[in-house]
């Protein structure tokens, strides 16, 4: 297993020396982030990547994440050359020594909370999900503001997108995602870049929209649109687990033995009702999920692909990025390495620059 950190490149607030010393640390998962989805990346940015986290040590191996443009999420006839461009960032990214790829198929929105600073108790503060508060926001307004996808659209930009969705259904969206996997895959394949894909967070429908990676039926279905192992799983427990529906241990065990879970986000969270949770700190006893028993079944098929910490509270002061502080993630970080030492005899794998 290689542990890893999540690292929004030069801007982010929390430096590569900060990431570095953060014990078994094996790498940072990056991406370019100022170029438009759709859009290839440049040799120079991707290389600028890797030599910055190989100065302080780290790996530069897992990239989260190369978005899809909406077009080819729509099946419409632009998505050809979104297609080819997106096959030369895999290309690109195997030149670099880049590994593995999450992504999502999500329409429009990425993860979605209704509430980033939510106090608890004892001081900290993290993401929640409320449904009813969901619901009761409308995303034509033009007053909505979620992370990740507002500072992306205008308001009439955001309703025109809404409108090109209106009557899609999930089986719209599967065949559009199978022709994504059938153009990419291949050149993962080539390239030696495993695609991972990420479980739509939360996992089920919002304001109208298709959302398909949500289930293990649905899982078992993304796996058979292509067969070939290049075509895989972002473990994402928060997730998947937000539903009471979704086994995450069971999944984790049935994925990982067939060698399909590429990438791991590690995250627990409280469920509080059928589609209420909160994000807590990493350890089983915080949350409602069996962080230990995901470990297990990794350690059992001595999983040998990415996991990172994922959305930390924040806590001690901190404030930053909503889910991305250091303090909280760092703890989350040497606990499941912890886990996997005591599950395996053995430390997590270390970065070796040669």
């Amino acid at each position: 297993m290689k542990l890893s950190f999540r690292w929004y490149g030069p801007t982010d607030s929390i430096p590569l020396s900060y990431i570095s010393q953060i014990p078994t640390m094996h790498g940072v998962v990056s991406a370019v982030y100022d170029v438009p989805p759709g859009n290839v990346w440049s040799r120079e940015s991707i290389a600028s990547l890797k030599e910055q986290a190989n100065a302080h040590g780290l790996a530069f191996e897992c990239v989260e994440s190369v978005p899809v443009h909406e077009d080819i999420k729509l099946g419409k006839p632009t998505r050809e050359q979104y297609l080819e461009a997106y096959c030369e960032n895999i290309r690109r990214l195997g030149e670099a020594g880049v590994k593995c790829v999450c992504y999502n198929f999500m329409p429009v929105f990425d993860w979605l909370r209704s509430d980033l600073k939510h106090p608890a108790p004892d001081g900290s503060n993290s993401l929640i999900y409320r449904d009813e508060q969901v619901l009761a926001m409308d995303p034509r307004s033009g007053n909505l503001s979620l992370p990740g996808w507002d500072e992306s659209y205008t308001k009439d930009g955001l309703n025109r997108l809404l409108d090109e969705y209106a009557g899609m259904t999930e089986e719209d969206l599967f065949a559009n995602l199978k022709v994504f996997l059938d153009a990419v895959i291949p050149v993962c394949e080539e390239a030696d870049v495993r695609l991972a894909i990420h479980p739509d967070d939360p996992p089920w429908g919002i304001f109208g929209l298709p959302r398909i990676i949500t289930c293990e039926e649905n899982l078992d279905r993304l796996l058979k649109l292509n067969p070939s192992v290049y075509n895989g799983l972002t473990l994402c427990t928060g997730s998947l687990g937000a539903s009471r529906h979704n086994d995450v241990v069971r999944l984790t065990e049935k994925y990982v033995s067939q060698g399909r879970i590429h990438f791991v986000h590690a995250r627990n969270v409280r469920l509080t009702g059928e589609r209420d949770f909160g994000e807590t700190a990493h350890p089983t006893c915080c949350g409602s999920l069996d962080l230990l028993g995901v470990m297990k079944a990794l350690a059992k098929a001595d999983f040998d692909g990415y996991l990172r910490p994922d959305h930390g509270r924040m806590i001690w002061g901190e404030t930053g990025k909503p889910g991305y502080g250091l303090y909280d993630r760092a703890l989350g970080a040497t606990y499941l390495s912890g886990l996997w030492e005591a599950l395996t005899g053995k430390s997590p794998e270390r970065f070796t620059n040669t």
